[in-house]
């Protein structure tokens, strides 16, 4: 469900070359070359893989796309604020700056104006140019707050947002105790320079090469290596097509590790109001992925459960219309606070 105010993004906002963006984005990257050498050991690189993966796929896949700007499932309210508090640790901006600017790239996708990541203004705008060009439509907390208040009004989400960046210093200083400056280097620069270009393949390449089973009205793409690189993102294509679906990966064979996470998080009783595609469109139904998860769906059965998803099934909700409103989330959000 992609989020639209009742006013569209300002296109006259000029564009404004963002220096302290650049020289920071250099920054890691010429420190995250220039020190790897230096500090290289085995246990810094399986560090470095398994934080991509934490903040990359639980973080970002999971948290900040699948669950905040399209809420394809539902989670207790608590464990919400764990995982995107995971994203926060990506370091790629606030949850609400994330969201905003997702859900506005679903609702006018590859526009050249009010798409913030358009693939029509070239591969390097879309994959890390727009991020130097800043336009206050995306970057100012004042107007993009707009695109999602549902996250705007939480104040939790509004620190996050605010402040969020400060916990890479925390998170710093756990490296190093746990191991020297070599897991700083890699846990710290190597991980963020390496996850941020898994992200922003998704803007660039899936909206170049690939196939397109759906026939979207954009260039969307599915592409099975980038799906690798990025934990099941790449069958973007499929994505575009039904944005509230759970599973980006829809056929056994389109590995999508986040799904895999969010099926986990079903069988133990933690996520609900899961989002499937429509069986019509598949020509089958999901049954056949259940059988390694009986266990965790025993287990589920004695956890607690939560209020968090009135009137929500396990798994059987199917996308109608990709794109929604503000008041589906409003509505949403005001019926689920006034839960005890």
């Amino acid at each position: 469900m992609t989020q639209i105010p009742s006013s569209a993004p300002n296109t006259r906002d000029g564009l404004v070359f963002h220096w302290p963006t650049v020289l920071f984005i250099a920054l890691i990257h010429g420190l995250a070359l220039g020190l790897a050498p230096f500090f290289f050991s085995w246990s810094a690189v399986a560090l470095t893989l398994g934080l991509h993966w934490l903040f990359g796929s639980i973080g970002i896949c999971l948290g900040y796309h699948r669950l905040l700007s399209h809420r394809s499932f539902r989670v207790p309210q608590g464990l919400e604020y764990a995982i995107a508090l995971i994203g926060v640790l990506a370091f790629q901006g606030g949850p609400i700056f994330w969201v905003a600017g997702h859900r506005l790239h679903h609702a006018y996708t590859e526009d050249r104006d009010r798409d913030p990541y358009s693939a029509q203004r070239g591969f390097w705008w879309s994959h890390m140019l727009w991020l130097f060009y800043q336009r206050s439509t995306f970057f100012d907390p004042q107007q993009y707050y707009r695109y999602a208040p549902d996250l705007a009004r939480d104040p939790v989400y509004r620190w996050f947002d605010s402040y969020g960046a400060l916990l890479q210093i925390p998170l710093a200083g756990l490296l190093y105790l746990l191991g020297g400056w070599p897991f700083v280097v890699y846990g710290m620069l190597v991980r963020s320079v390496l996850l941020w270009h898994s992200t922003w393949l998704i803007n660039s390449v899936t909206h170049l090469w690939g196939n397109r089973p759906f026939l979207c009205d954009d260039n969307s793409r599915n592409l099975w290596w980038a799906a690798i690189l990025t934990y099941g993102e790449g069958w973007h294509n499929n994505h575009h097509a039904y944005p509230q679906v759970a599973p980006a990966g829809w056929h056994w064979w389109q590995i999508d590790i986040t799904w895999w996470a969010i099926r986990t998080l079903q069988a133990l009783g933690l996520a609900r109001k899961v989002v499937m595609p429509p069986p019509e469109r598949l020509g089958h139904d999901f049954r056949g992925w259940d059988s390694p998860l009986k266990p965790l769906r025993r287990l589920g059965s004695i956890l607690p459960t939560y209020p968090h998803s009135p009137g929500g099934t396990q798994g059987n909700s199917h996308q109608s219309s990709p794109i929604g409103s503000n008041a589906d989330y409003n509505a949403d959000y005001d019926k689920e606070s006034a839960l005890p």
